[in-house]
């Protein structure tokens, strides 16, 4: 592994890095999963529709080594509401970090950048949700001061908890 990652904005032009790198890192949860709602979870990491619609509401961070994407995150910013998130507030999607990469801080300098940027685009509410199997990524969410919510309806058989930090 190359001890030089650095950040940078992704685009539409790395989508296919992305998508591979989505599959890599929830893929590691597939064992944990029923085969059904892996089967669910893995259609929709595969689905490149759903990906461009996500890059094209987001600020898209990414960390690479070379040229190789290991880590990503999406500030999906305000004005994209879902049963989760109420309009006013920006959220973050698929914070991951490649197998190989985990527990060299990605994670939390990806969480960084999606709060700089969202208080350049003066956001007020940052959210994020997250599942039982994410204790690592849940506590650097918690570290960085992230408050619980409330937890929500269960998702490929799994709990999950909505976290806000107001900005």
């Amino acid at each position: 592994m190359n001890t030089t990652l650095t950040y940078r904005s992704g685009s539409i032009n790395d989508l296919q890095q992305l998508k591979e790198l989505g599959i890599a890192a929830f893929g590691t949860h597939a064992a944990v999963l029923t085969p059904d709602n892996w089967v669910l979870m893995e259609r929709n990491l595969h689905d490149e529709t759903r990906l461009r619609e996500l890059i094209a509401m987001s600020d898209v961070f990414v960390c690479v080594d070379g040229e190789l994407i290991v880590g990503m995150a999406y500030l999906v910013r305000k004005g994209n509401p879902t049963h989760v998130y109420p309009a006013y507030w920006c959220y973050v999607r698929m914070v991951s970090v490649h197998p190989e990469y985990r527990g060299n801080g990605i994670c939390r300098q990806l969480m960084k950048q999606c709060i700089a940027k969202a208080i350049e685009n003066g956001e007020t509410v940052m959210a994020l949700h997250t599942s039982e199997i994410m204790n690592d990524a849940r506590h650097v969410y918690e570290s960085m001061g992230f408050q619980l919510v409330k937890e929500l309806t269960p998702v490929f058989g799994l709990r999950y908890w909505l976290f806000r930090l107001d900005i």
